[in-house]
């Protein structure tokens, strides 16, 4: 329904009457600033069917009144097609120090035509937020309707491509589509509130980077609009949008929220450049409403977007050809501590990574700029590898949790004396008085420095940062400092434990105040102390790791005190359970832990042989690792260790690809092919940005609803004494043109490849002119276009509206009448959805599929040099035998001589999971997940591969590639077998 503006203000006050009288005292008051005093966060999040208060002041959020600092990672349900492999990367978010996941939802994964949604099998959000619920990680939704992310269209569908109405504004039959969207999405979202347990959304997003149409009653009535409707849809949780920058728009009071106060936040997403000092957007920039957090002083610091990474495009020259890996390393741990820290000094309590796992872009569902991969730079990388970006965001994520001051912090005095060479922040909590402080190098070089609040030597590598405390709680202990990062703290058996890290081979010292002089015992590592004047120091060299137990001086519990350098930091989980906190150290990752009676209950990772050792709640005797038990030994440390290391993970073997078989295709390009089926094409007006050239009928694929992939052209006419045939035509990045007369090749014309001016450019238009032969009779002209994708939308212009495929035919030296016939895809997979396929006569005939009869096409091996215009397949099937306690991630690698311009599409199993272009690049190897690739069973590969003729064209070396395994994982589900759930 389209709301009236009448509607709008009653909807809005009753559901913020209600919110008020529904939560007195918690998510109705309490964005009063100051009210939430300093204390222990809340435990960890799940569906617990208990109301929930869900608020903020100045500093935080606040859940049921307590403060929490949401420390989150963007993740994309739709980059992963495979349900069963959700659970693992939310499981390894949550290991690393994660409290929260944003996600987008992206209308044109759900709908394949209008009124038409599917939340079922892969697409099962559903699904997604039970899982991100028993993995206890809140979720920060933001479901559009534009959410840009690099997809098609921003994530607009494909048929609204070509509707009437101006996206993006308060457009009527525009609104009208989105409030079915919104409808169909809020429905399961609302299953999902952690307002009512029954799940852990606790923020929601309107739009998405909407930086146009600020003053204008287009934009003002348009977010108005979206406000409304999903509280009338029973969406009760905070509200936020994310600015384009820093430009504070759409911060609260900027539009109309039907009188509803408290209840929306303003963010700002930003993305900046490695090689630049880390900017203030917040306590220590330019204020203001340019100044980033100062544009809504009231509301907590919020960054629904920072860059993890940054994404590529075709042919590499983001990153000089060397791809994700480069974007990285230019984004490395030493980026993550110097920018994430500076953000945390600035007030920044709502801080999202993107990306933190990019996954694939897997089908059609790349926008034009970018290719398959979406590794981004990820910490968790697309083959969902822990890479070493993973240990800063352990390392602060587990601080956060453990020191309860980081969540209400005012910026301090600056302190005298300085070293200019570094850049310190410093910070105080007002109520505890614990103070903090940031410290940055910028240069080039080591910086070896006094610190702030102690006349102590602090080293500092080139371009890093670390975080220093004083007077903060470790157990029943007080840091009075250290020159080491305070990691976590808790409470196990009868004993405190610390933990506190820097990099491998520094010398660290940690003061602890004691009213008297404890007895300290060094169990493990290079490490000295001394009690002087009411505090004990350590001096540690971090190498592994140093254990120092303190007892007595004052304390009623005695404290480990155990300083890792940064690689053991990673190997330390922390992880809470109703009998209370387990801390667990040796193996890869460490995702669940169960207490049930004497027995700890452990599931996790190994990789490498690995030490177990762990330290429990009181009573627990008997360690399970991954439903085996182990023989264990109580050590000095207050802990159980096991006798014997966890194994690695065993070898994994995999098959050579044989057996292919070929079959030439596209019959469309021969005089005699039927096409009477075919949609005509004779329309004479478009909804499209792209005009329609005057004398021409619509040729543009989406006007004859065909959205995904390669859609071809048939021309009929009559002879006459053309000279020359152009063909104008419009496609994303990469897109190319064929052309045959009277099933004579004429040739192609590709886009080129983008560099560092078009980088950007979405949308390309060229005309390809061949000359030809035209005798008198009837001629059929067949025309391929390799359409890519539809560009974005991120100002709010309808640019997804640009046409795609042919725009106008024109002949030099006759005019014949032309009849145009069109074909694209076909109808939307069941399982594997709109995006899936395109319309390659293959495709369409089911020659991607397992269960395809291929016995009777010809049996060839790569490599292989054949020069032809137009499309081959090849298939072969391959069986895997992985054992069923591996995690193997698996894939695809394609190699040749670049020289040779030919693409291909690969299909696994029936799944495109996207295009490789020889000549261009950069991507290689094509991750295939487990569930869409059978680890333990039969697999059908098919390659359709698209040459120009114009150099020979291959495949060349096409192989299967290991890219990480581990022993554990989760149980994997084939994604197209039954037992599918809908909404």
């Amino acid at each position: 329904m389209v709301l009236s503006r009448r509607t709008f203000s009653a909807l809005a006050t009753t559901t913020a009457l209600g919110l008020t009288l529904n939560s007195a005292g918690g998510s109705g008051s309490a964005h009063a600033a100051g009210t939430a005093p300093t204390g222990p966060a809340p435990g960890p999040p799940g569906a617990d069917g208990h109301r929930h208060t869900i608020g903020f002041d100045k500093y935080s959020m606040l859940i049921d009144g307590r403060r929490v600092v949401l420390w989150s990672g963007e993740v994309h349900p739709f980059r992963l097609p495979s349900p069963s492999l959700w659970r693992d990367v939310l499981q390894k978010l949550r290991a690393h120090g994660y409290n929260a996941i944003s996600i987008y939802v992206s209308w044109n994964y759900h709908s394949p035509a209008p009124g038409k949604y599917d939340f079922t099998g892969v697409r099962d959000l559903d699904l997604f937020l039970r899982m991100a619920a028993e993995t206890g990680l809140y979720v920060i939704l933001r479901p559009g309707p534009y959410i840009n992310a690099e997809v098609d269209a921003g994530g607009f569908p494909g048929w609204l491509t070509a509707t009437k109405g101006t996206a993006r504004t308060s457009d009527p039959t525009y609104l009208k589509h989105v409030d079915e969207w919104l409808t169909v999405v809020d429905r399961i979202v609302a299953r999902h509130l952690y307002s009512d347990g029954g799940g852990t959304v606790v923020l929601y997003q309107l739009e998405n980077e909407y930086a146009d149409h600020v003053t204008s009653p287009l934009g003002r009535d348009y977010m108005a609009h979206l406000y409304a409707k999903v509280r009338a849809d029973g969406i009760d949780v905070p509200l936020f949008h994310n600015d384009k920058g820093r430009n504070g728009h759409w911060a609260p009071g900027t539009f109309d929220t039907g009188g509803e106060k408290g209840r929306y936040l303003y963010g700002f997403d930003g993305y900046p450049s490695p090689f630049k000092p880390p900017p203030d957007w917040g306590y220590f920039g330019v204020g203001g409403t340019k100044g980033g957090s100062t544009a809504s002083p009231r509301t907590p610091g919020f960054v629904p977007e920072f860059g993890g990474g940054w994404f590529d495009p075709w042919g590499g020259v983001e990153f000089g050809g060397l791809g994700y890996a480069e974007s990285a390393r230019t984004r490395d741990a030493a980026y993550e501590r110097r920018f994430y820290l500076t953000n945390l000094a600035n007030g920044i309590k709502i801080h999202n990574v993107y990306m933190t796992f990019g996954g694939t872009s897997w089908g059609w569902l790349p926008a034009p700029i970018v290719y398959t991969s979406y590794d981004y730079g990820a910490a968790l990388d697309e083959a969902r590898r822990p890479t070493p970006k993973l240990i800063p965001m352990h390392q602060i994520g587990q601080l956060l949790r453990s020191v309860p001051d980081l969540a209400k912090l005012d910026r301090a005095e600056a302190l005298a004396g300085t070293d200019p060479q570094v850049k310190v922040y410093p910070l105080v909590n007002p109520d505890t008085g614990a103070h903090f402080y940031v410290v940055r190098n910028d240069s080039a070089a080591e910086v070896t420095t006094a610190l702030p609040f102690a006349e102590l030597p602090l080293t500092v590598p080139a371009r890093d940062a670390r975080l220093l405390a004083t007077g903060i709680a470790v157990g029943r202990r007080t840091l009075r400092h250290s020159t080491a990062q305070p990691m976590l703290w808790l409470s196990a058996g009868r004993q405190d434990i610390a933990v506190l890290t820097g990099r491998s081979g520094e010398r660290t010292e940690t003061a602890l105040e004691c009213a008297s002089e404890p007895t300290v015992t060094v169990l493990e590592g290079d490490a000295a102390h001394e009690y002087e004047s009411g505090v004990l120091r350590v001096s540690a060299q971090l190498d592994g790791l140093v254990r120092v137990l303190v007892e007595g001086g004052g304390s009623s519990a005695p404290l480990l005190l155990l300083l890792a350098d940064d690689g053991t930091s990673g190997r330390l989980w922390r992880y809470d359970t109703p009998s209370g906190p387990v801390l667990v150290r040796g193996p890869a990752l460490l995702r669940t832990a169960t207490v049930r009676g004497s027995a700890l209950h452990l599931t996790g990772d190994t990789v490498e042989a690995a030490d177990l050792e762990v330290w429990g709640p009181r009573g627990v005797s008997e360690v399970v690792w991954n439903q085996g038990t182990l023989r264990t030994l109580a050590t000095k440390s207050g802990s159980l260790r096991a006798e014997q290391r966890l194994p690695g993970v065993p070898g994994v073997r995999l098959p050579e690809l044989a057996n292919w078989r070929r079959s030439a295709e596209n019959p469309e390009s021969e005089a005699g092919f039927d096409d009477s089926a075919w949609r005509l094409a004779n329309r004479t007006s478009s909804f499209s940005t792209t005009p329609v050239p005057a004398g021409q009928p619509v040729l543009f694929a989406d006007d004859y609803g065909f959205h995904y992939g390669d859609v071809w052209y048939r021309g009929h006419f009559e002879g006459g004494a053309a000279e020359t045939v152009s063909l104008a035509f419009t496609t994303g990045t990469q897109g190319l043109l064929m052309a045959w007369l009277d099933g004579k090749p004429l040739g192609t014309h590709r886009m080129p490849v983008p560099d560092k001016k078009t980088v950007r450019q979405g949308t390309w238009t060229d005309t390809a002119t061949f000359p030809v032969q035209v005798h008198e009779g009837p001629h059929v002209l067949s025309v391929l276009v390799r359409r890519m994708q539809h560009d974005q939308d991120g100002k709010a212009d309808d640019t997804h509206k640009a046409a795609r495929g042919l725009t106008a035919v024109t002949f030099n030296g006759a005019s014949p009448a032309v009849t145009w016939r069109i074909r694209g895809e076909g109808a939307a997979d069941p399982v594997r959805g709109p995006l899936n396929n395109g319309g390659l006569y293959g495709e369409r005939e089911g020659w991607h599929l397992p269960g395809f009869a291929d016995g009777g096409w010809k049996v060839v091996s790569f490599p292989l040099a054949e020069r032809r215009q137009g499309v081959v397949w090849y298939r072969t099937g391959f069986r895997l035998a992985v054992d069923p306690g591996v995690d193997a991630s698996i894939g695809l690698t394609l190699t040749d001589d670049p020289a040779r311009a030919y693409r291909v599409q690969i299909f696994l199993n029936g799944w495109n999971m996207g295009q490789y272009i020889n000549d261009v690049g950069p991507q290689h190897t094509f991750v295939l997940p487990n569930g869409v690739l059978r680890t333990r069973g039969a697999n059908t590969l098919a390659l359709a591969v698209l040459s120009d003729g114009t150099t020979p064209s291959g495949p060349g070396e096409v192989k299967l590639t290991l890219m990480g395994s581990a022993a554990g994982g989760v149980p994997v589900k084939a994604v197209d077998s039954p037992g599918r759930t809908s909404a």
